[in-house]
């Protein structure tokens, strides 16, 4: 049975996208329900709803959307774990890990992720909400959040939302406003941010720290965007992308035999050691790079890629992840493979050209998103609207200057010697690629001084590793472990 209560807080106000279009902004709707998980009986809350960012005069200037879970029948009450979960984009909703990886929702998909009908939702047995609450954030014009017009009508700034530090500040201060609104103090504080929701978690474990003294036992990156790396092009971030060729090649039987015929973690740190020992000085040679040893390198690279020697050469060695996608199964079956998960096929208008038409993993993630989290919010949270659910809203000309937030967690680290760190990444994304994961954990703390705070996990699938099957029951128990090796244990903060 669900039990649905209406809480209002203080401010009752309401905006506008029409004369009768609107959406509360501070309102809660609870209902309450049973999961089970690991065996045993979860009882739980469910709050989902609406609270305010207000500016630094304290004028409210937004209103976001989250849900909020909190398991009922565990004894230690507050003192339990709370994660708070952001997914990337920017300007993505936080549906994705909301109802398919961490929650007591998931999505009706079959073992390896692919769309089936009727759509909906089921309970998930893998959710680690036995063990931690949840709450999952939407920020600025994802999900129903949304901007909030002053008392003449005018909409605040976007510069106030739509940029890495802005988008830090602002959350800090709404992750303030929660913890304090639901007694959360106490609680081991935990932050997981997937895509560009790990270069958000990055930042806000500084910006906690610094501007809201809140200190986090621990960081979770799923499938990070790091932009010292990503977009940024030349010899490293390209030589970074082979191991995920390779990934890619060996899941569609695309390498030799000498390679095919081993294990896919077997053939990986081959193609980890040729991409940082030789791939790398090779494009960074250029021009000035000897012939026969550009065809030496290509060669290797051809073993590693799946790719002919001849493309690779006609790329000077340096092949655009776009490129591959669309070059590795062009011969074979003129197929294209996807972006965020190269399990995924796509059919071309034509063979020709130098990138897929689209996304083929986006487009099938969407199929079942979508219809899957407008259900549950009505039905199951009992949130009613007309108001459209953004999976993707529109963030502007997002301010990508000053991004310092893979110092910033350096930082953090240094002054909490609470916090870890944990990466999760598919060997099969080739957008946020695995490597470059790596590489972004080997330079937080190039020093080493606080290596052994870090940990890395692979799975085998992925930008949303959580959508096969087995990698859902895996990535949650890492979470599980993760959670219980960063617990304080009663041991004091100090070096």
């Amino acid at each position: 049975m669900r039990l649905k209560i209406t809480l209002l807080f203080t401010l009752c106000l309401t905006f506008s996208f029409s004369q009768d279009l609107k959406i509360p902004v501070d309102t809660a709707y609870v209902t309450t329900n049973t999961v089970t998980i690991k065996g045993k009986q979860v009882n739980y809350r469910a709050e989902t709803g609406f609270q305010p960012v207000w500016d630094d005069e304290g004028k409210m200037i937004a209103s976001l959307y989250y849900t909020y879970y909190k398991r009922t029948n565990d004894s230690k009450g507050n003192e339990r774990p709370i994660i708070y979960s952001f997914n990337g984009g920017p300007g993505s909703a936080s549906v994705w890990m909301h109802i398919a990886y961490t929650g007591p929702k998931i999505l009706k998909i079959d073992d390896e992720g692919y769309p089936i009908q009727p759509y909906g939702v089921k309970d998930n047995p893998n959710s680690i909400l036995d063990v931690a609450d949840i709450v999952f954030i939407n920020p600025v014009n994802t999900g129903y959040s949304r901007k909030i017009a002053d008392n003449e009508g005018k909409m605040p700034d976007d510069k106030l939302f739509f940029g890495i530090n802005a988008d830090i500040k602002y959350l800090a201060s709404w992750m303030n406003t929660f913890t304090t609104r639901h007694n959360r103090w106490e609680s081991p504080k935990y932050i997981i941010g997937e895509s560009y929701g790990g270069t958000r978690v990055m930042g806000l474990s500084l910006e906690l720290q610094n501007s809201q003294w809140m200190y986090l036992n621990g960081v979770i990156l799923v499938s990070p965007a790091d932009y010292k790396v990503l977009r940024v092009g030349g010899p490293l971030a390209s030589s970074l992308n082979l191991p995920y060729y390779t990934a890619a090649a060996w899941y569609h039987k695309a390498l030799s035999p000498e390679l095919q015929n081993k294990d896919l973690l077997e053939v990986l740190p081959e193609a980890e050691d040729f991409a940082i020992n030789t791939l790398m000085p090779a494009i960074a040679k250029g021009w000035s790079l000897p012939e026969a040893e550009k065809q030496a390198v290509a060669k290797q690279m051809s073993h590693y890629s799946g790719l002919s020697e001849k493309v690779i050469l006609q790329q000077n060695l340096d092949v655009p992840n776009r490129y591959f996608w669309k070059e590795l199964l062009r011969d074979k079956t003129g197929e294209t493979i996807g972006r965020l998960d190269s399990r995924y096929i796509g059919i071309d208008r034509v063979e020709t050209g130098t990138s897929p038409d689209y996304s083929a993993e986006l487009t099938s993630w969407l199929h079942s998103f979508t219809p899957a989290i407008n259900y549950y919010i009505q039905n199951e949270l009992n949130f009613k609207t007309d108001v459209k659910y953004n999976v993707f809203g529109n963030v502007g000309n997002w301010d990508r200057t000053n991004d310092n937030t893979r110092e910033d967690l350096r930082q953090a680290m240094a002054q909490n010697p609470y916090l870890k760190v944990l990466t999760q990444s598919g060997y099969y994304d080739g957008a946020t690629t695995y490597f470059a994961a790596k590489y972004s954990q080997w330079q937080i703390d190039p020093s080493g001084k606080m290596k052994d705070r870090f940990s890395f996990k692979g799975y085998r699938s992925g930008h949303m590793m959580y959508l096969r099957n087995e990698d859902l029951i895996q990535a949650n128990e890492d979470l599980r472990e993760f959670i219980k090796n960063s617990a304080s244990n009663g041991k004091s903060a100090k070096y």
